[in-house]
């Protein structure tokens, strides 16, 4: 994602101080376990640490992105949710066939008459990994902590905003009071925590949940044990209400470099690989008629995109950063994605594996996917980039470039994910074609784009995030409350985008209960959106992965006729997934991965440094 991140997603950002506004992609999940191992708080200073089960299947995830934070309230990169959907379950989930929402934690739920009050039933069968029992007071707890914490409120503060009052008036009955009607609340992307572990933590900018192990969850895996830059290991909960999933251990192995993780899955060192967040064309063909493997390819829930700077700016007012102000003129944003030849990408880039882009939802969405009119659509056409180019002022001189009437030549730089080979060969086509019209570029593709973009120093930016079932989330992040409060904090916006009539939409989609009616509304945020010229939606990417059919023999896709299986808004692909062999381990012999000090341990998704921030998403996601 863009930064996800994207962020989660794919996308995902570092935060000091934070506003309560974002969310993402998310994390589920519900009920205990029980770990012969010694079960110790993520507080406790002395814990004992999990080992690994000398003949148990393993199920190992080669990622292409590290992980942001383990905190549910930090996290928002597509590989931190994605781990925390396992390990902490939600309200309600989505179900995998056509994504209604079924029960979570909460086993059934009812509006008031006046839409204002919801009342939740908690499930009286779910545990926490330490033994206790999961109630309405964690859920309560969670909550308030979000409503009340500005730095609690990082990833998921947004679906809060609107609460009133949250209350447990006992164990199985939560009660949410909202100030005016809200269309999400059973779309409550939020995990619930226990609050016995949880109320020790003071500072929740800095606690990334990763000092002590086991981590107390309720989900359909522990999370067992981390290891920045390298793996997280995860121990199926035995335990858990919906079953215990199939495969003893779970593990998220990290790897820079795609095309070697492409190279552990032949070797059969890995069991799956999702790529980043997708496999190129070239890594799947090579895939394709590989003995004992399987490539899976089905419509993403993922866009990817080219936003401009639209001048970084802060809730005070401040401004910040150091975008070209040539961006902020309309027509040569404009100008820019004309000469953008979107079908070109999809066939040479994309090689077919990718869907043209158009409006901000992706068409696996259909209740809210949207396109511009024939009209509306800014379609390739250089010849009228550059008149509009030479309306906005900026015509060709001798040399052929085009400049101000400061003489400057336009010269943007342009952010790209050094480890996303889209982003390298899109970035190749944007120079040739903004070439022909005098416009200079300079691709800047960095390993880490996050503090660059929060910092706003970037012209234009690759962008990207994994939508949800209910998208309220990624639209959430283009509203003026999503900016960072001043220019010294980070807010949860994607690209400092702030419009007083997309927010008035925003507003009346999230009170809008009848479906029709929101759906509507949220296709006039999309046009307003692509409108604007901020963002250029270039393309929407199959789910591209591959797995070993001698380690997996079967899992869950989302959507279950065709979909994807790394990054879904639920935890169905691991949960379900099947061992090819039951007397034998997959992925690897778990004895590789006894945690703590041992040789050849494997190596997954972790932040080089875990920062009290949330990091933007190397093109996830969050999703």
């Amino acid at each position: 994602m863009s930064p996800q991140a994207r962020y989660s997603a794919r996308r995902s950002h570092p935060r000091r101080s934070r506003p309560r506004v974002p969310r993402l992609v998310a994390a589920a999940g519900a009920v205990a376990l029980t770990l012969s191992a010694g079960l110790a708080t993520p507080l406790n200073p002395a814990p004992q640490q999990a080992q690994a089960a000398q003949d148990g299947k393993v199920l190992t995830v080669a990622v292409a992105q590290s992980v942001d934070s383990l905190s549910p309230f930090l996290a928002v990169r597509l590989v931190s949710t994605s781990i925390l959907r396992l390990t902490y379950e939600y309200l309600t989930d989505y179900d995998p066939g056509d994504a209604h929402p079924v029960p979570g934690l909460a086993t059934n739920w009812k509006p008031s008459a006046d839409k204002l009050t919801w009342t939740y039933t908690i499930r009286s069968d779910a545990t926490w990994s330490d033994g206790q029992k999961v109630t309405a007071e964690d859920a309560a707890w969670t909550f308030n902590k979000l409503m009340t914490d500005e730095a609690a409120a990082t990833a998921n503060g947004s679906f809060v905003a609107n609460f009133r009052e949250v209350t447990a008036p006992s164990a199985t009955r939560l009660v949410i009071r909202l100030k005016k009607p809200q269309a999400t609340m059973t779309a409550l992307d939020v995990p619930i925590v226990p609050e016995h572990i949880w109320k020790d933590v003071t500072d929740f900018s800095k606690f990334n949940n990763d000092r002590t192990f086991p981590v107390v969850g309720d989900g359909p895996f522990v999370l067992a044990d981390f290891k920045a830059d390298s793996y997280v290991r995860l121990k199926a909960n035995k335990s858990f209400w919906r079953g215990a999933p199939k495969f003893d251990e779970l593990v998220f192995k990290y790897y820079k470099d795609q095309d070697a993780a492409v190279a552990a899955l032949r070797k059969g060192e890995v069991s799956f690989v999702a790529g980043q967040p997708a496999l190129t064309p070239a890594q799947a063909a090579s895939l394709e008629d590989q003995k004992n493997i399987h490539v899976n390819d089905g419509p993403g829930r993922r866009f990817y995109a080219l936003a401009t700077n639209p001048g970084a700016r802060a809730r005070n007012g401040r401004k910040f950063g150091d975008g070209d102000p040539s961006l902020l003129d309309e027509r040569v944003r404009r100008a820019l994605f004309m000469a953008v030849d979107r079908k070109t990408l999809i066939d040479k880039v994309f090689q077919g594996q990718a869907v043209e882009g158009q409006g901000y939802i992706p068409p696996r969405f259909s209740t809210f996917f949207w396109k511009p009119s024939a009209s509306q659509e800014l379609t390739y056409d250089p010849v009228e980039a550059g008149r509009l180019l030479d309306q906005a002022g900026y015509r060709k001189n001798g040399d052929g470039k085009r400049v101000g009437k400061d003489g400057k030549p336009l010269n943007y730089r342009v952010l790209c994910h050094a480890t996303d080979p889209n982003d390298k060969a899109v970035g190749q086509y944007l120079k040739e074609w903004w070439g022909k019209l005098g416009i200079g570029m300079t691709l800047d593709c960095l390993d880490n784009v996050t503090d660059p973009w929060l910092a706003g120093k970037y012209d234009l930016a690759f962008d990207g995030w994994s939508v949800n079932p209910d998208p309220d989330f990624v639209l959430s992040i283009h509203t003026c409350a999503a900016l960072p409060a001043t220019p010294k904090d980070t807010g949860a916006t994607d690209n400092f985008i702030c419009d007083k009539t997309y927010d008035e939409l925003y507003a009346k989609q999230l009170a809008e209960y009848d479906s029709a009616k929101r759906a509507t509304l949220v296709k006039q945020m999309e046009s307003r959106l692509y409108d604007l010229g901020y963002m250029n939606v270039m393309a929407y990417p199959n789910a591209v992965e591959a797995y070993r059919t001698d380690q997996i023999k079967s899992i869950e896709t989302m959507p279950r006729a065709a979909g994807n299986i790394y990054g879904q808004d639920g935890y169905w692909s691991w949960w379900s997934a099947v061992p090819a062999d039951a007397g034998a381990s997959s992925g690897g012999s778990s004895t590789g991965v006894v945690v703590g000090a041992v040789a050849g341990v494997v190596v997954l998704a972790g932040a080089a440094v875990f920062v009290a921030m949330r990091r933007r998403a190397t093109a996830d996601d969050r999703e």
